[in-house]
């Protein structure tokens, strides 16, 4: 499974929107500055959430690698789907 180039661009326009954009046509006020550090801090770290979260998609850990014995059991142990207790 490899990346493709629609969700990573349009993902990054978003989050490009919310951290560049917005903190430019904010409108004056005393707390301008403070807004935009927190529109370019949540675009910044939104995206990279993001960006690892899809990442990590493309070579996912190994499952747990579990013994024979282990194996045998949860066989025994734990109960079958779709077998009826009794």
């Amino acid at each position: 499974m490899g990346a493709s180039a629609l969700p990573l661009i349009m993902m990054t326009l978003l989050w490009g929107i919310v951290g560049i954009v917005l903190p430019i046509i904010l409108p004056k006020g005393p707390h301008r500055s403070l807004m935009q550090c927190i529109l370019i801090i949540t675009g910044a770290s939104c995206w990279l959430f993001w960006l690892c979260c899809y990442m990590h998609q493309m070579n996912p850990l190994i499952g747990p690698m579990l013994h024979n014995r282990t194996l045998a059991a949860v066989k025994q142990l734990w109960p079958q789907p779709g077998a009826t207790s009794v």
